[in-house]
């Protein structure tokens, strides 16, 4: 006759308290299998007259760079599912890159590394649908706005600052100054950083660039990202 085994008390009440606290870990977990992956591999150029373009190896999940006393973007749109996403991560890293420059300064501002994170009004982003739209165009936009998040430049961490180019519409939010450094992670929020730079929310997010610039201090820029994601 198989024997009945019996639940101490102990056991029942920490077979309960495991129940309990299941549905705690689900917002932690819907969170995490929430964030999207950005691939490179489709993403296009912007040169610019009488500059050398930089060279962006698109390779999947990871982006190599060599700004060789030059300076161009490359850049995306955002997938339909990720555009009302409210921060980013990724990994990135400068094996060798140009010195400490002032990034708010026109013709000044040579940087490792930039992310620019472009938004734009929910009927805008209709009309481009999953389209891609010239990044010069939408950096345009009177409505638009666009975060540029940088390693590079003279000023510390978190520092916000106007881009010298964008009238108004850019703004820079340092996160590393110059410098090298291997693989390091950041996770940044993109609704409170678009609050606190422009003082207003943030709208559609429907590009993502990418730049590196050794143009103006005729250096040379060899860095890397990889795993851009969303959520």
């Amino acid at each position: 006759m198989p024997q009945t085994k019996v639940l101490s008390r102990r056991s029942v009440l920490a077979l309960g308290a495991s129940l309990l606290a299941a549905p705690a870990l689900l917002p932690l977990i819907r969170h995490a299998n929430a964030m999207t992956s950005i691939s490179f591999s489709d993403w296009q150029p912007w040169t610019f007259r009488g500059i050398p373009p930089t060279d962006y190896a698109l390779g999947g999940s990871t982006l190599t760079i060599t700004a060789s006393q030059s300076s161009s973007v490359v850049y995306g749109v955002v997938p339909t599912a990720a555009r009302q996403a409210a921060q980013a991560s990724w990994q990135w890293q400068v094996a060798q890159g140009v010195g400490p420059t002032d990034l708010a300064a026109r013709g000044g501002d040579d940087r490792s590394i930039a992310l620019y994170f472009v938004f734009v009004d929910a009927e805008t982003a209709a009309r481009f649908g999953d389209s891609t739209p010239s990044m010069s165009r939408l950096l345009g936009m009177r409505g638009g706005r666009t975060l540029i998040y940088v390693w590079g430049g003279n000023s510390a961490r978190g520092t916000v600052l106007d881009s010298p180019y964008l009238r108004g519409r850019g703004k820079t939010v340092v996160l590393r100054s110059a410098g090298t450094g291997g693989w390091t992670s950041e996770t940044v929020d993109l609704a409170g950083d678009h609050q606190r730079a422009f003082g207003a929310a943030k709208q559609t997010l429907i590009a993502i660039g990418v730049s590196s610039d050794s143009d103006d201090t005729g250096s040379v820029n060899r860095a890397a990202i990889r795993n851009l994601s969303l959520g």
